[in-house]
């Protein structure tokens, strides 16, 4: 393994422990993420809710093991994408405004994984392993396509909330 190998193998299993730590999260309380996710603008909440849970946790599971590595970063780019539609361009750019913050974390998340698509899964991954090759710009391709069908999410499935008076 040479030192870019490593850093894709850090870059991959940070992504990976990120997604799956959002999946868990989601997935504990379907009905507390439904709520939430209805509050913010969602139709169809509970399907929502238990769909992001399933591709947040098969995201970060593909990340970890390196397995369909481009398609787990797009689905990364394409969550990322839905929460800075619907949450996180409202408050800015910084994370620590609030109500909600700002984009910088999932702009942030989304650029590494389309970089992360782009490099390839490195030599420490089950893509390797089994010779699946889709980095290059056959993996920047994928990752673009990440942002266009979280904005195809945005459009089906959420409208802005009206505001509370």
């Amino acid at each position: 393994m040479n030192a870019t190998d490593l850093a894709i193998l850090i870059l991959r299993l940070w992504l990976g422990v990120v997604m799956l730590a959002h999946g868990t999260n989601h997935a504990r309380s379907i009905d507390g993420t439904a709520s939430w996710f209805a509050s913010k603008g969602f139709r169809k909440a509970r399907s929502n809710a238990m769909a992001s849970a399933g591709a947040e946790i098969a995201i970060g599971l593909g990340l970890l093991s390196g397995l369909l590595t481009a398609l787990a970063a797009a689905g990364l780019i394409a969550t990322m994408t839905v929460a800075f539609g619907s949450i996180h361009r409202f408050a800015g750019f910084f994370v620590f405004h609030r109500p909600d913050e700002g984009y910088e974390y999932v702009v942030s998340l989304s650029m590494a994984a389309l970089a992360l698509a782009t490099l390839g899964p490195g030599t420490a991954s089950l893509d390797a392993a089994f010779g699946i090759s889709m980095g290059g710009w056959t993996g920047f391709v994928i990752g673009l396509a990440g942002f266009v069908l979280g904005f195809i999410q945005l459009a089906a499935l959420w409208r802005k909330p009206e505001a509370s008076t």
